[in-house]
């Protein structure tokens, strides 16, 4: 018998009380398991036997998730309890009605790129693997200076940035701290990634779509104190020599959507508060 996971926010007081609502409703007390995102991935003797997650929360908490079962091809429904809510399928008040189609498998699965950022220290030794859904990003510490941020695309020298930092984004990564910066929007299941500069002073401002299949490096070579950001839920420091090799990832992520692909477009603009009238013009 297979299992449906439930994954809940735990900072958000009626994260875990929703949860229960829903496992009691639809009775799945004894086909459930339920963790907190903190603690999901103590969970993982689970995943192998689980068919769907759901998870309560934000968007945080849906890349907390994603991070722990991505290896697993597991597919996740999310309730939106955070602000924006980019990656969330439902809303509270409709999930309860709405979960039972998710579940017996009425809908479609959306699969979404990621990248792994591995991080080796001057002698090539290994800081850190992981992948991310979002974004990785280099960035200084502080804000009393900008970096030289040298970045290499397939083995050949594109430019040394000059910023406050530099992203490289997936297309989900595109409504997050890109698109702050002054990015384009893709399409969430497009395969391509970006690099986009924060703040950048000189050189090479705009940002560069790049295939998904490209290998990029970066490093700082200098003495000034840097980070690397993996989805903003991992921070290393970066030291002089370290290195910064982005690719993507062998792993996605998976949603479970009951709208067409082209719903993006509605959902995109109603997130971000541009439209209020969605009636198509004549």
């Amino acid at each position: 018998m297979s299992l449906i996971g439930f994954v809940y926010n735990a900072l958000v007081d009626d994260a875990p009380l929703l949860i229960d609502s829903l496992v009691s409703s639809l009775e799945l007390r004894d086909r459930s398991w339920i963790s907190s995102a903190y603690d999901v991935a103590e969970c993982e003797e689970k995943f192998g036997n689980t068919s769907l997650i759901v998870v309560a929360g934000g968007d945080g908490t849906i890349l907390r998730t994603v991070h722990s079962i991505a290896p697993f091809s597991i597919p996740v429904v999310a309730v939106n309890m955070g602000r924006v809510g980019f990656m969330s399928e439902l809303r509270v008040q409709e999930a309860e009605e709405r979960l039972p189609f998710y579940l017996n498998g009425s809908v479609r699965v959306e699969r979404r790129m990621m990248l792994r950022a591995v991080v080796t220290d001057s002698n090539g030794n290994e800081v850190l693997s992981m992948d991310a859904l979002n974004d990785v990003v280099v960035g200084r510490v502080g804000v009393a200076h900008l970096l030289d941020i040298d970045t290499v695309v397939d083995g050949e020298f594109l430019t040394t940035y000059r910023a406050d930092a530099l992203v490289v984004s997936t297309p989900t990564g595109s409504t997050g701290y890109a698109l702050s910066a002054g990015g384009p929007i893709f399409f969430p299941e497009a395969l391509m990634m970006m690099l986009q500069p924060v703040a950048a002073h000189t050189g090479l401002r705009d940002g560069l779509v790049l295939p998904e299949d490209t290998e990029i490096i970066l490093s700082t070579g200098e003495d000034k104190a840097a980070l690397v950001s993996v989805d903003g839920m991992e921070d290393v420091e970066l030291r002089p020599g370290s290195r910064v090799r982005i690719s993507r990832s062998p792993h996605e992520a998976r949603f479970l959507r009951s709208k067409p692909r082209t719903a993006f477009y509605n959902e995109l603009t109603r997130r971000l508060g541009l439209v209020y009238n969605l009636t198509p013009p004549s």
